[in-house]
């Protein structure tokens, strides 16, 4: 399996969304009629269901408190960043609008003196409260090294969802530095689902499944606002490393009866790249560039990635991506743009009806082809005018 990139070195041929294409089904379904509700297991308790497979990304340019309780109430599932400028800064808007109002030159200079600004432990169950007093559901993240003292206090602040998110997350880290997460120990100690990620490979997720966690994070490096693939080469298109997963998760699920849903996260800013990512074996998406468009965003129109302030090597960059329009118009439109990044939840359905498929089991078992030209066939118009399908 593999080509040979030189002697005695063979590389995998992998894919992304740009290189793949849906085909459409022998029976077609009113898009109004499909099934697209994801299920998160929880201990002891009927699984959490979210009408819609979205989640916003933890990105302090996409979510704070008044956008989690949005999105939650439109069906999805928005995650806060506990080690970001809403539990650091007691007023964060301040701090937003500086990192707005930054030029190119000093804009990551001043993030890495925004994020030297210790955590707030009491900010942490102030704003778990605060989403929880509008009687929604409250999901969290911080990355490993926090996660044991950060995921107490927010499950004791009300949390229903805790997520343990890296770069790249295994279960056997090594570090003679700082004490590493004991994982399995985590998900079994915490009462609240822990979704953990980030990962791209068969091996890797099996392990992971194996330390009990609720669902797992897929993806390394395809963000839009991210630069680790630039910075550190590490990734692998998100195609390919949702397809390695899934499978994962179906052998886990044939060997211990446990489903553990795996949850696209990154790469897709349009509704045919969730789509493809959801054909592709995902139980869910995570979005951050298509939210940090919404008006309800703290960004206000920016988007930077979560290691962009890294003291030493920071791997993201700020990037304007505009405020488009409302959260329910890119979740259900009507849409007022022609390139895709509006009524996510319509693309959705509509593409399950168009292959057949009545739920998200069914849809993930849709045909598959590799179509690298399929941006561009017949789009010549598009891509000259910059409309459409033509634009980057």
């Amino acid at each position: 399996m593999g080509m040979w990139i030189g002697r005695n070195r063979k590389a995998r041929v992998t894919y992304g969304f740009d290189e793949i294409a849906l085909v459409p089904g022998r029976v077609t379904i009113n898009p109004n009629e499909v099934d697209i509700t994801f299920r998160l297991p929880r201990k002891a308790a009927e699984p959490l269901e979210l009408k819609i497979p979205i989640l916003a990304s933890a990105m302090d340019g996409v979510v704070d408190v008044g956008f989690a309780i949005a999105m939650n109430k439109l069906g999805g599932l928005a995650v806060l960043n506990l080690e970001g400028v809403q539990t650091r800064y007691k007023n964060p808007q301040e701090v937003l609008q500086k990192i707005v109002e930054a030029s190119k030159s000093e804009i990551t200079a001043l993030l890495q003196r925004i994020y030297q600004e210790p955590i707030q432990q009491d900010l942490i169950a102030a704003r778990v409260r605060q989403i929880k007093d509008a009687g929604v559901v409250a999901a969290v993240s911080s990355i490993p090294q926090r996660a044991a003292e950060f995921g107490r206090i927010a499950q004791e602040a009300g949390a229903d969802v805790f997520v343990v998110q890296s770069t790249v997350s295994t279960v056997r880290h090594i570090s003679s530095e700082y004490k590493s997460l004991d994982l399995e120990k985590f998900c079994r100690e915490m009462h609240i689902p822990v979704i953990v990620g980030n990962t791209v490979g068969y091996d890797v997720t099996l392990e992971i499944m194996e330390c009990g966690p609720a669902a797992v994070l897929v993806g390394v490096g395809p963000g839009a606002a991210c630069t680790s693939r630039g910075v550190l080469g590490l990734g692998v298109p998100q195609v390919t490393a949702t397809v390695d997963c899934a499978a994962a998760r179906d052998a886990y699920f044939k060997k211990t009866s446990r489903y553990v849903p795996i949850i696209t996260d990154g790469g897709m800013s349009r509704g045919g790249d969730v789509c493809k990512a959801l054909a592709c074996g995902a139980d869910a998406v995570m979005v951050g560039s298509a939210f940090a468009k919404a008006q309800e965003a703290p960004g206000r129109g920016y988007h930077w990635g979560m290691a962009t302030p890294h003291a030493n090597l920071p791997r993201g960059t700020r990037i304007k991506v505009g405020a488009t329009g409302s959260l329910k118009q890119i979740l259900f439109g009507p849409a007022e743009v022609d390139d895709g990044s509006q009524n996510l939840v319509g693309a959705i359905t509509t593409c399950m009806g168009n292959v057949g498929a009545h739920n998200l089991p069914e849809f993930q078992q849709t045909e598959i082809i590799i179509a690298p030209s399929i941006r561009t066939e017949g789009k010549l118009f598009q891509t000259v005018q910059n409309v459409g399908m033509g634009t980057s």
